[in-house]
């Protein structure tokens, strides 16, 4: 036993060198499964996901590059800011040089991800011309959960690509273990696509009710 004990004792400093080493490859992994980057194509709708101006100035962008028709914000009174985020957005954007006759509000109030979807999905059914096409606009961190929510609140008919907020226009930094907001978001999202799942796609109606009373402000 003793002759072994030399042999069990450098597996084991190998392995912790080797899990040293490959620290960071892993890490980037899990926060790199979160992120997805669309080939964007012109839309007939921006639609930003209510939040901080990062995102509302991404779109900006993106529409000033032909990206879109139309830009659509959504989000209702916003208790850290102090402000509706629909009007917000729709002021920023005009400040910008966008002609607010191409910009659309909805102030109705949310409290997730599935209601903004929910918020486009309304926005299409009255819209006057056909709506087939949706460039959504988050953080890099929220895409994953946001465009499985989308596509599966707006169906097949609605061509649903997603444009995150670059990395270096972003508070949050791709290597987020190293940043304690980016450890924040990662570690929140992957609870959240456990959340949604377990309420939107399990179909188990009884913790579909009791997760969504905790889907509240």
């Amino acid at each position: 036993m003793q002759k072994k004990l030399p042999v069990i004792a450098l597996a084991v400093v190998l392995v912790v060198v080797l899990l040293w080493v490959a620290r960071e490859p892993v890490l980037l992994a899990v926060g790199d499964f979160l992120v997805i980057q669309d080939a964007l194509q012109p839309a007939d709708v921006i639609h930003i996901i209510s939040g901080p101006d990062i995102r509302t100035d991404h779109a900006i962008q993106l529409f000033k590059q032909g990206y879109g028709k139309q830009i659509l914000f959504t989000g209702g009174w916003c208790v850290i800011h102090h402000y509706y985020h629909g009007r917000h957005g729709l002021e920023r954007a005009a400040a910008q040089g966008i002609n607010p006759e191409n910009v659309a509000i909805d102030e109705s109030p949310v409290t997730s991800t599935y209601d903004e979807a929910v918020l486009v999905k309304e926005f299409i059914a009255r819209s006057p011309t056909p709506v087939r096409s949706v460039i959504v606009v988050s953080d890099a961190f929220h895409a994953r959960r946001a465009v499985w929510t989308y596509r599966r609140v707006l169906g097949k008919e609605v061509a649903v690509l997603f444009a995150p907020v670059p990395f270096e226009e972003s508070p949050y930094q791709r290597r987020w273990w190293t940043d304690e907001a980016s450890r924040h978001y990662v570690g929140h999202e992957y609870l959240k696509i456990v959340y949604y799942f377990a309420r939107y796609q399990l179909g188990i109606k009884p913790l579909s009710d009791w997760l969504a009373s905790l889907d509240r402000e």
